[in-house]
C-alpha cells in the first residue's frame, strides 16, 4: 500500500511517499480503506519535533519532554503521521461485533497517528464509529480532533445555557468546534478571529463576532461569564475585568504561570482552568451529527 512517511524530522520536504505491506486486521480490529484525512496543528509538531525547542511548545516542560520521549528523541518512532480519518471498513477480525465490510467510517487515532496511508487497522473499541450519511469523507475527517478537545475543555468548566461564552480563537478547528458546542449548550456566544473569518464565525452561529486587528475585546464594557483562549493570544491579567462574578478564563494552551495562576485563582471568584482533554468513544458518539 502506499503511505507518507518521514525518516527524520523537518520541514515538509521530509515526508516521503513509500510502499509498505498492507495491514492485517487482528481478531478485535476493523480494515480500514482510508478515503479522505486532515492535517492538522499536531501533525506539523511532531513532523518538526526535533526543531522545536520546549520555549516555543505551547505547554509546558514536562509535557514537551514527555512528547519529545513519545514521539522519538532524534528520529520519529512513528513514521506515518495522521490524527483523523473517514473510510469505509475494508475487513473485519473474527471478534468484531459492531462493524462489518463496506461501512463508512471515521474516526481519531490521537498520538497513535498512522492514517497518512491507503490502509489502517484500528480497533473496534478505539475511537471510531460510523459516518454520518449528511457528510463526505472529506468533511468527516476534519471533524474529530477540534470537536473532542472543545467538548472536553467546555465540560471542565460545566458550561450551563445562558452563560455569556467568548471564544478567543474562534475560526480554528477547536474554536469552531467551540462556537458550535456552546451554542448547543445554550450559551450567548462572541467569536472573535481576523477579518477574512468573520462571516465563517458567523455562519458556525456566533451571535457576535469580533475582529481581534480592530477592536480589543478586554477594553469593551462586555463581561462574560467564560472567556476560552484556545491558543493563549491573551492574558488573565487584561481578561479579569472582562469576566463576570464566578467566571473562568479557559486555556487549551498554557504554560508554568498560567498553571500557577490556576493554583492561585483556586479559591478565587475568577478562576484560571489549564484542562488537557481525555477523549474517549463516548465522545465521539456525542459530537457525531
Amino acid at each position: 500500500m502506499k503511505a507518507i512517511k518521514y525518516s527524520q524530522y523537518g520541514p515538509p520536504d521530509v515526508l516521503e511517499l513509500v510502499e509498505l505491506e498492507k495491514p492485517a486486521p487482528k481478531s478485535t480490529e476493523l480494515l480500514v480503506k482510508v478515503r479522505a484525512v486532515s492535517i492538522n496543528y499536531g501533525d506539523m509538531i511532531a513532523r518538526n519535533f526535533k526543531n522545536i525547542s520546549s520555549r516555543e511548545f505551547n505547554m509546558p516542560f514536562l509535557f514537551w519532554f514527555l512528547a519529545r520521549i513519545a514521539f522519538g528523541l532524534n528520529a520519529p518512532r512513528n513514521g506515518v503521521l495522521g490524527s483523523e480519518f473517514a473510510g469505509e471498513v475494508e475487513a473485519v477480525g473474527g471478534s468484531v461485533k459492531t462493524f462489518k465490510a463496506g461501512d463508512p467510517v471515521f474516526g481519531y487515532r490521537g498520538q497513535s497517528m498512522g492514517a497518512n496511508a491507503e490502509y489502517l487497522c484500528v480497533p473496534e473499541n478505539s475511537m471510531v464509529t460510523a459516518k454520518p450519511a449528511n457528510m463526505t469523507y472529506d468533511e468527516a475527517a476534519t471533524v474529530p480532533y477540534g470537536a473532542l478537545t472543545a467538548l472536553n475543555l467546555l465540560r471542565k468548566v460545566k458550561i450551563q445555557p445562558g452563560q455569556k461564552v467568548l471564544i478567543n480563537g474562534a475560526s480554528g478547528s477547536i474554536g469552531a468546534a467551540a462556537v458550535q458546542l456552546a451554542k448547543h449548550f445554550g450559551a450567548t456566544v462572541t467569536g472573535v478571529c481576523s477579518t477574512p473569518r468573520l462571516a465563517y464565525v458567523k455562519s458556525l452561529g456566533a451571535d457576535k463576532v469580533i475582529d481581534y486587528k480592530r477592536e480589543d475585546f478586554t477594553r469593551s464594557c462586555e463581561t462574560y461569564d467564560l472567556i476560552f483562549d484556545v491558543l493563549g493570544q491573551s492574558s488573565f491579567e487584561k481578561c479579569e475585568s472582562s469576566l463576570n462574578e464566578n467566571g473562568h478564563y479557559l486555556l487549551a494552551s498554557f504554560k508554568g504561570r498560567q498553571l500557577l495562576q490556576m493554583l492561585l485563582t483556586r479559591n478565587s471568584i475568577k478562576k484560571v482552568i489549564c484542562a488537557l482533554s481525555g477523549e474517549t468513544l463516548d465522545d465521539l458518539l456525542f459530537i457525531k451529527p
